[in-house]
Order: C-alpha cells, then sequence, then structure tokens
C-alpha cells in the first residue's frame, strides 16, 4: 500500500486522477440534487418561455403564471446552493456541480435587475 507521500501529484488521496474527477459524473448524492434541481430549472423555464408567456393573453389566471414563475426561480436558486454545498462541504468536483451555479447567478441577476431597474 503506498503513502501518501508516494502518490503522483496529479491524483488525489481516493487514487482518481483529478481530470477524472472533473469530467466524470458527480460522485456524492448532493452533487446528484443539485444536477437533478438545475435540470428541472431548466425544463421549467423553456415550459414557461414556450407556454405561458406566449398564451399569457389567453390565461386569465395571473396567480397561476405568478406562482410558476416564483416556484421556477426557488428552483434555480436551490440547485446553486445545494451544488455549492457539494462543492465546498463534500469536495464534489465534477463540472456539471460547477454548472448548477449558473441558474443561481441568473436568479440572482434577475431579483437584483427587478429590484433596481422596476417596471
Amino acid at each position: 500500500m503506498k503513502t501518501e507521500s508516494e502518490l503522483p501529484a496529479n491524483t488525489t488521496p481516493s487514487s482518481q486522477p483529478s481530470r477524472r474527477r472533473f469530467l466524470g459524473w458527480p460522485s456524492t448524492r448532493l452533487g446528484w440534487w443539485a444536477v437533478g434541481l438545475a435540470t428541472a430549472f431548466i425544463v421549467l423555464f423553456i415550459t414557461n418561455n414556450a407556454v405561458l408567456v406566449p398564451f399569457s393573453w389567453v390565461i386569465p389566471w395571473r396567480q397561476l403564471r405568478i406562482s410558476y414563475g416564483m416556484f421556477m426561480m426557488l428552483v434555480g436558486f436551490v440547485s446553486g446552493i445545494v451544488g455549492l454545498v457539494a462543492i465546498t462541504r463534500l469536495h464534489e468536483r465534477s463540472w456539471l456541480v460547477w454548472c448548477t451555479i449558473l441558474p443561481t447567478l441568473f436568479v440572482l441577476l434577475f431579483v437584483l435587475g427587478e429590484f433596481l431597474f422596476p417596471h
């Protein structure tokens, strides 16, 4: 058995090369949750833009559209928070988990824009 000082520089103690950990699938449950929530946000966002926005004049229920939008933004925000927890606490290094931060940044910029430039 090799000690930690005998390991090559590009490997981690779990004996996986760092590059493989970044290019591979998430290795923790929290990482998979973050990826699932980000995927749900993308599906909700596409559905919102394809169905609810073009037909907003047909749908008389404004409350439904507002609730859907708030739920969509909450899912996007939570996906990045869960991804950040997986990255910082569980040392997840998959590129998919790093990409879950993007919906959170989108949501934060959207909310910040609404407060700075209300209409």
